[in-house]
């Protein structure tokens, strides 16, 4: 079936020593035929991603990308342990295979896993799914249904009560971030000294612990090729922790691009969220209020934490191309999408609109002084 994401290409500089894999896993009574197929999956702004397709069974291997030095932000071992402990509880994670903590053998950790097969939602839907509203609609409420279902997982007493510190996760959170925006600032995206300010001064209680993905997105899932508005995988666990739920709906709801948003934020959708039947971002917060019973006193607080977790986590990643030390062209306007969310975010926060417009402007003009001539 033509839909269903097998991954491509393994991209340049970034190959797999696969006699070497082939060879530790083989030592670890893993039974392996013939010589695998490899393909590598889209992204790599994290992980890498690799396919392992053997004649007797089909593995998913990731990795840290090259020249990581701080393990705890690609901490294989952790997303490996949270994803064998948690199958039990929420069945929709892969099986996994085995861990590899010997840097001989790849030059760093990585693990293995079983490969689900199935659809994952990128920007675009398959054509060939030929989806109606009816049917989009539902697929939304499914996905939104597992994320329901992953903050109910009765995780006390078990090993999972390890995997965060619990309480005072929002603070954590607020704080942890504006530290890594600090370190990474650039000189052609603005300060957020308001956001940044008005975060801090609203931080509320934890509403509740519960265990949450912190990466909720359509591409993190993967869909039943038999029914495909069904979720039978969820992928992507490496920063699962301990926290507050309305942190892990606000942070995915910075993802979450509607059909009405400007196109900025519509030339980086990287899910199928602007489509008729989708939830508006409103709708998705008042489903899932009224499924959970949550009663956030300043649901704001929560939505504009999301849209700085994710203008920072574009930041990191454009700091590098700004420095040079990732040629990828893919990251270069990535401090337009930072100004995009700024304004967002301040719009929301409720700042004066001729003071919102104004800074509109001061951004259309930086854009055009950056842009190549």
């Amino acid at each position: 079936m033509s839909v269903i994401d097998v991954g491509g290409e393994v991209r340049e500089g970034e190959e797999l020593d696969i006699q070497a894999v082939d060879a530790w896993l083989k030592s670890q009574g893993i039974e392996l035929i013939g010589n695998p197929e490899i393909t590598q999956y889209s992204g790599g702004a994290s992980n890498w991603t690799y396919r392992l397709k053997y004649e007797n069974v089909d593995l998913i291997l990731r990795r840290p990308p090259k020249g990581t030095k701080a393990k705890s932000a690609h901490d294989m071992s952790r997303e490996y342990t949270v994803q064998k402990e948690l199958t039990p509880f929420y069945p929709v994670l892969p099986e996994m295979v085995a861990l590899c903590q010997d840097e001989s053998v790849i030059g760093c950790d990585f693990y293995v896993m079983k490969r689900i097969e199935g659809i994952i939602p990128r920007a675009k839907l398959p054509a060939e799914l030929h989806f109606d509203e009816k049917q989009v609609h539902e697929l939304c409420v499914n996905v939104l249904d597992k994320l329901i279902e992953l903050h109910q997982v009765p995780y006390q007493g078990t090993p999972l009560e390890k995997i965060g510190k619990g309480d005072g996760y929002c603070r954590r959170q607020v704080e942890g971030w504006d530290q890594r925006f600090e370190k990474a600032h650039t000189i052609n995206v603005p300060s957020f000294k308001y956001v940044r300010a008005w975060l801090n001064d609203n931080i509320p209680a934890d509403s509740t612990s519960c265990i949450i993905h912190n990466d909720w997105r359509f591409d993190n899932v993967i869909l039943d090729p038999a029914h495909p508005t069904q979720v039978i995988g969820v992928l992507d666990w490496e920063m699962a922790t301990i926290g507050d739920p309305l942190m892990d709906l606000g942070s995915a709801l910075a993802y979450w691009v509607e059909d009405t948003d400007n196109m900025i934020f519509k030339s980086t959708r990287r899910q199928p969220t602007h489509l008729k039947g989708m939830f508006t971002r409103k709708e998705v917060v008042d489903y899932y209020l009224e499924k959970t019973g949550l009663k956030p006193e300043n649901w704001t607080f929560y939505e504009v934490f999301g849209i700085f977790r994710l203008a920072v986590i574009a930041q990191q990643i454009y700091y590098r191309y700004y420095h040079k030390q990732t040629q990828n062209p893919a990251f270069k306007d990535f401090w337009i999408v930072i100004h995009a969310l700024h304004i967002r975010a301040l719009k929301l926060i409720g700042l004066q609109k001729l003071e919102a417009n104004q800074l509109a402007q001061e951004f259309m003009a930086k854009f055009k002084e950056l842009m190549p001539k």
